[in-house]
């Protein structure tokens, strides 16, 4: 068998596409050979910040399918989110399909924003490795997991507005947050509430399918997060991993480690700024 294949799979959105971005090319430095799905959309934002630079090589290859939208309809609320989670699971399956005809070429692993919950589906379907990968800190994670529980104590409704404007805890070791300023509360519209926390419910469950779960995160920052969501307990809660110790990791495919892994990560190095000054 030759190198690990990688399908990477980024919510295309800027503070979802960098990160994995940095994260792919770290596995390509490592011999991965990575095949980086956007929608077209997004797709073309970096190929026109990556214009006149060498900096993916010979093993990074940037494709693109269809989001199913008009260009207009990407400015109405909701339209977009609603078109990625409708149209983008066909898509894959059918590009990994296409891919997996060639003996050398099959997909490895699906490394897949931690949005993306269909994308492990797809993934146990297919037979292929799973990783969902989640940008941002594990309190986003922790309180994503907590959704039931705040439903249960009349903090929110079924489906996620707040009951009355105030400020808890999900524990003591956690600091406060306004129910107002809970992740699905701040997307400036009724139907992107609706259509994130959905999905968010979802994923809950969805996500146990993935075989790791990788977290921008250490247990020393957050000892709350991580207490209160076993979920994204991390293997060793004392030691600050790299982006080249999940490439490692990954080399290994997974035959090291149990199953539902969380691997807190370093911040990832700064070379954000080839894509941020064209991305929105």
């Amino acid at each position: 068998m030759g190198n690990p294949h990688v399908l990477v799979i980024p919510y295309p959105a800027q503070g979802h596409v960098l990160p994995l971005m940095e994260l792919a090319q770290c596995l390509a430095k490592h011999g991965f050979k990575i095949t980086f799905v956007n929608t077209e959309n997004t797709h073309k934002r970096v190929v026109d910040a990556l214009e006149g630079k060498d900096t993916l090589g010979g093993q990074f290859s940037l494709v693109s399918i269809s989001d199913g939208l008009e260009p207009w309809e990407r400015h109405v609320p909701g339209k977009l989110s609603a078109a990625i989670f409708r149209v983008m699971p066909g898509k894959i399956e059918e590009l990994i399909q296409e891919t997996n005809k060639s003996e050398d070429e099959k997909i490895t692993c699906i490394i897949a924003d931690q949005s993306f919950g269909w994308a492990m589906e797809v993934g146990v379907k297919m037979g292929i490795q799973r990783v969902a990968f989640h940008p941002a800190a594990a309190a986003i994670l922790a309180l994503g997991f907590s959704i039931p529980k705040l439903i249960d104590d009349g903090v929110i409704n079924n489906d996620g507005t707040p009951t009355k404007n105030q400020t808890i805890q999900l524990s003591p070791n956690m600091p406060a947050i306004n129910t107002g300023n809970f992740v699905w509360t701040r997307l400036g519209s009724s139907a992107m509430q609706k259509i994130i926390f959905e999905v968010m419910v979802k994923n809950n469950k969805v996500v146990k399918l993935a075989d790791w779960l990788i977290c921008n995160s250490t247990y020393d920052l957050e000892p709350g997060a991580f207490t209160i969501a076993p979920e994204i307990t991390p293997e060793n809660s004392c030691v600050l991993f790299s982006p080249d110790f999940i490439c490692k990791c990954l080399s290994d495919h997974f035959s090291k480690l149990p199953a539902q892994t969380t691997i807190p990560v370093q911040q990832f190095p700064d070379t954000s700024t080839e894509f941020s000054e064209h991305m929105p």
